[in-house]
């Protein structure tokens, strides 16, 4: 298995679409951090990722509420936004350690300014704008992040 699957996405579509099958590929608890700059599209993965999981409604970023929840039977997906977050022991008021369940999914935006109070991830989503859409990079961070990955590769 690769350490890393590099995906040239050239719209929204295929934004989505990479999320729905990341969403397949998660099968157990995980925590993936989704990095990029402002508009890479870190809300649009998580918006197909959601949808990938059978959520109809509205997806917004949760950059004022710092998450959303979305629940799925036994299964809670979390959306983090921390762009707005100064200090990141500031987390601990909304009780950060308690979303990373042995159920919950957790997709972080913005994991650097929660540095030092969160979990490591199992995987990590690098978004970058290029010329013509994006280059989405997957790299595993656990045995966990492994698993995913093995998991979307084959799904593809």
């Amino acid at each position: 298995m690769n350490d890393f699957v590099k995906l040239k996405i050239p719209d929204e579509p295929a934004m989505l679409a990479v999320g729905a099958a990341l969403a397949n590929a998660c099968t157990d608890a995980a925590v993936i951090f989704l990095q990029g700059q402002l508009g890479a599209g870190k809300t649009t993965l998580t918006r197909g990722f959601l949808r990938g999981l059978g959520y109809k409604g509205h997806v917004k970023s949760p950059t004022y509420t710092l998450v959303e929840s979305y629940q799925f039977g036994e299964r809670t997906v979390y959306h983090f936004d921390f762009y707005r977050l100064r200090d990141p022991h500031e987390l601990e008021y909304i009780g950060i350690q308690d979303y990373f369940g042995a159920k919950n999914i957790c997709l972080i935006e913005w994991p650097d300014y929660g540095a030092g109070m969160l979990p490591a991830p199992d995987l990590s989503c690098d978004i970058e704008p290029i010329s013509n859409g994006r280059d989405v990079t997957l790299t595993p961070r656990s045995s966990r992040g492994n698993l995913i990955l093995h998991r979307f590769e084959n799904d593809e």
